[in-house]
């Protein structure tokens, strides 16, 4: 049952990087919260949305430091959520791809906390597109599998069944693969996938600095450690990267990230 005296949670996306992706009514929300708790990879120029009178804290993964456990999150957001009328949750990308927005949602609806999905333009398919490559495409592939490929941290976790994907899907798009990015291909191959298929790997997707790699997919993390390529950064496996239209690409974003310690 919901507490009409506690305040309401907007979980927001915050979209891939460039502020201009940011949803009109994500911006409203932000404008006119007086509570936020924000994830890395939201701009500055996002962050000065927010009101002078706002309370805000950064929730993410500090330099140097491990992430905010999750329960501890939770609990911060229960507890605004009792002094507060409007909590913005600002993730980026998309709150309910790979960004716990339903685990949250779940422990502030226990507590009879009124939350509201507001959703983000998510990486997957932003990145991708900024670099004028589509992730479905009429003659390669109708079909395309968004996977985390960041494995390990919480092991509760199904395992991803890379060999299952292999030939699950026209395309894949993989967020947080960069780690383990040989092991992932080598189960695709050993699943069947043909090793000359093409792959690319985007780093700052949609900002300033943004680098991309295409190679056959056998070949792909030899370039990426001749490029020294880091995180964040997008993995895409598929036939529709030979359309990529380069010229229909939109121009990244120039915009300053928090230092956070």
């Amino acid at each position: 049952m919901i507490n009409s005296k506690q305040g309401k949670v907007y979980l927001v996306g915050a979209g891939p990087g460039d502020p201009e992706l940011l949803t009109v009514k994500g911006k409203r929300l932000i404008q006119s919260c007086d509570a936020l708790l924000y994830d890395s990879l939201v701009p500055i120029e996002i962050l000065k949305l927010v009101s002078k009178s706002c309370r805000c804290e950064f929730v993410g993964k500090r330099r140097g430091h491990h992430s905010l456990p999750q329960s501890k999150i939770n609990a911060v957001l229960l507890e605004m959520s009792k002094t507060y009328s409007s909590i913005v949750r600002l993730k980026g990308g998309d709150p309910f791809l790979f960004g716990r927005g339903a685990e949250e949602a779940q422990y502030l609806q226990k507590y009879g906390v009124s939350v509201e999905i507001v959703p983000g333009i998510t990486a997957g398919i932003a990145v991708p597109a900024y670099f004028g490559i589509p992730v479905t495409h009429r003659l390669a592939g109708s079909s395309v599998t968004f996977v985390t490929g960041h494995e390990g941290i919480d092991k509760r976790r199904p395992s991803v069944n890379w060999k299952a994907l292999a030939t699950a899907s026209d395309g894949l798009v993989i967020y947080m693969g960069l780690h383990n990015l040989q092991y992932i291909i080598d189960e695709l191959i050993a699943g069947g996938l043909d090793p000359e298929i093409s792959a690319a790997v985007m780093q700052q997707g949609t900002i300033v600095g943004q680098r991309l790699i295409k190679s056959p997919l056998h070949l792909i993390c030899k370039e990426v450690k001749k490029e020294q390529f880091t995180s964040p950064s997008i993995v895409m496996i598929g036939a529709a990267i030979e359309y990529q239209v380069a010229s229909c690409a939109p121009s990244p974003a120039e915009v300053t990230m928090p230092i956070l310690f």
